[in-house]
């Protein structure tokens, strides 16, 4: 059985606030699926100073670590319960591709990188399905349950 799905069924999928600090004021509670030059908004932009903590939200293997043009400095996570997690415009990535991470290990800080070059520091954190290919989910209330 590949290493991968060892984790299956027997972690929570219940995750924590990825950035460090940040409470319901850190985010807008209706930017999900918000128009955002000629496409919906597939996330929520989690606002910081610059070089605050950005902390796995979940458990996982780390599937992607680069730049991209416009997702600036990127992590993606897959969770053992085979959804993506993915982390954009980050001012530094502190992880590395094939790591195997634990929720709440420091996986990069919170920047402006990319398409966010003009913008107020932030992480852009989305979740997303394995299966079906790429089903966005909207993060905030997830994110709301992580204060309860």
């Amino acid at each position: 059985m590949p290493l991968l799905f060892i984790g299956i069924g027997m972690t929570d999928e219940r995750i924590i606030m990825p950035v460090e600090k940040a409470n319901y004021k850190s985010y807008d509670q209706n930017s999900f699926g918000a128009p955002r030059a000629g496409h919906k908004h597939r996330g929520v932009d989690i606002f910081a100073k610059k070089g605050t903590k950005i902390n796995s939200a979940t458990n996982g293997i780390v599937i992607f670590t680069g730049e991209l043009s416009e997702g600036g400095k990127v992590v993606t996570v897959l969770s053992w319960r085979l959804k993506f997690y993915y982390y954009a415009h980050l001012n530094e990535i502190l992880t590395t591709k094939g790591s195997i991470i634990s929720q709440g290990d420091l996986i990069g800080t919170v920047g402006n990188t990319g398409n966010a070059k003009t913008t107020p520091a932030h992480l852009h954190f989305s979740i997303s399905h394995f299966v079906p290919w790429k089903k966005y989910l909207d993060p905030v209330p997830i994110l709301n349950a992580t204060f309860k």
